[in-house]
């Protein structure tokens, strides 16, 4: 446990994953504050806030901290665009839960964004409300599975690129690409293996949002892409986060993939969590 001016940290899993306490994010933070907390997010991937309670501006004010709010290309049913603040949620259109809610694609491991010429640096998730147990959300350390392949693995993967999609990660959840959505977001290519540009770890970089590797036949490429993804979130380098009502965890999108968990009775009980994604830069 480290215990610094303002706030204790607790590291939370040798994966991945720090909690602290002690800080009201509702409330600006100074700039010592805010460099620790960028601080422990490099050295632990994931920082986790307990007993928060922001409102969608106080969540807005707090993410300008730590660079530009990144839009959506997702549309609502009335066809508008999805909010820079928005809640992701278990619920139909009557706002009750259900086992089928629109935004599968929060199911599927995946790293936000990917599909951008310049993909998320970081996302911001606020507990608003729970079931009474389980809807968690997993974390697979993405950079801790490049670094556990074999030598000649390393090397048969390295310059290779990747194609990422919205239209195929629509495709890839059985769902109609939206045709205003996919004009605006087209293919994008990014490395298979994205080198973080603070830390310079290596990791690897696909899952839902990856359409096909460049230069590869598209089924040895499917395939090559499904088994490094099995490798990364293999349990070994994998963080559960088991959400506390208050929660606000801040993770590191360019180092990790994640996905929500329905181990719960979803057609039962909500889910809602508030999310503000920042900018990030095109990987390298």
């Amino acid at each position: 446990m480290i215990v610094a001016t303002e706030f204790t940290l607790r590291r939370l899993s040798d994966i991945a994953g720090a909690e602290i306490t002690g800080v009201d994010l509702s409330q600006p933070l100074t700039p010592p504050l805010e460099r620790a907390i960028n601080d422990a997010l490099l050295a632990h991937r994931i920082v986790v806030f307990r007993d928060q309670r922001l409102s969608a501006a106080q969540q807005h004010a707090l993410t300008l901290s730590f660079g530009e709010i990144e839009g959506n290309v997702r549309r609502l049913p009335s066809g508008e665009r999805l909010p820079v603040v928005h809640t992701v949620h278990n619920l139909d259109e009557h706002g009750q839960p259900t086992a089928a809610p629109d935004a599968v694609g929060n199911y599927s491991w995946h790293t936000d964004k990917s599909y951008h010429e310049e993909p998320s640096l970081l996302t911001m998730l606020h507990a608003l409300e729970l079931p009474p147990d389980g809807g968690d959300t997993q974390f697979a350390n993405a950079a801790a599975a490049y670094a556990a392949l074999p030598e000649e693995s390393k090397r048969a993967i390295a310059g290779l690129r990747v194609v990422h999609s919205w239209e195929a990660s629509r495709r890839h959840l059985g769902l109609t690409p939206v045709e205003e959505e996919t004009r605006e977001r087209p293919p994008v290519v990014h490395p298979l293996v994205r080198t973080h540009p603070d830390t310079g770890e290596k990791a690897l970089y696909l899952g839902n949002h990856a359409s096909h590797v460049v230069g590869m036949p598209e089924a040895e490429g499917s395939a090559l892409l499904d088994r490094l993804l099995a490798h990364a979130t293999e349990p070994r380098f994998v963080y559960s986060h088991r959400w506390r009502a208050g929660d606000l965890v801040i993770w590191d999108n360019r180092c990790l993939l994640h996905r929500a968990v329905s181990n719960y009775d979803m057609g039962r009980h909500r889910r809602v969590l508030q999310r503000t994604v920042v900018k990030g830069t095109a990987p390298f």
